[in-house]
């Protein structure tokens, strides 16, 4: 049987898929478990994944599953998202966030509201014309459910003729993660 209504998680991989091209240069925000980074470099060989986590813990064993994989189009930087402009300096097609905490981890350590609106902006900026960022964000915890209603403001603020935002929620469940999509028209001018 094959099920429409996806968790947050794989409806953004699904829309990814149709925007990446191999050798598009993409980004993974949130690193965690390196789901969403696998994916990514799966999608463009040729291409070049960054991929950010603040956590010593999940860097670490993400570099040794790429070595141990021959993995070589991911660069794991040990810094947060709201640093992207410290190290991607061209237009990329997709970037991806997942917010909240890494599973099975210290769950006190989450990402904050703060961080990632700054890293939502400068993302923002990086993103090409016509390319997509996908956020999934996690309401089930305290620091979630703020940074959710963050996130859901500055996107409602963004210039429609520059953004096109879709939010896409279950209605039936409780606290339950949603998943917000941003195109970047194909209107806006790129400025390198």
């Amino acid at each position: 049987m094959y099920k429409v209504v996806l968790k947050a998680t794989t409806m953004a991989h699904n829309l990814i898929k149709s925007v990446v091209t191999d050798g598009d240069l993409v980004v993974d925000a949130t690193l965690g478990n390196g789901n969403d980074t696998i994916f990514l470099s799966g999608l463009t060989p040729n291409g070049k994944v960054y991929a950010f986590d603040i956590q010593d813990e999940a860097v670490v064993k993400f570099k040794k599953m790429i070595a141990d994989e021959n993995i070589n189009n991911v660069e794991v930087i040990n810094d947060g998202h709201e640093n992207i402009d410290r190290y991607v300096h061209d237009k990329v097609k997709v970037i991806m966030f997942n917010l909240g905490y890494l599973p099975g981890a210290d769950k006190s350590i989450t990402t904050k509201k703060e961080t990632t609106l700054i890293a939502l902006e400068k993302s923002l900026e990086l993103l090409m014309p016509g390319g997509l960022m996908t956020v999934a964000a996690y309401i089930g915890h305290d620091e979630g459910a703020k940074e959710a209603e963050a996130v859901l403001d500055l996107i409602k603020s963004l210039d429609s003729k520059k953004y096109s935002v879709m939010q896409i929620s279950f209605l039936n469940r409780n606290n339950a993660p949603f998943l917000v999509v941003i195109e970047k028209n194909d209107n806006c001018r790129v400025n390198k």
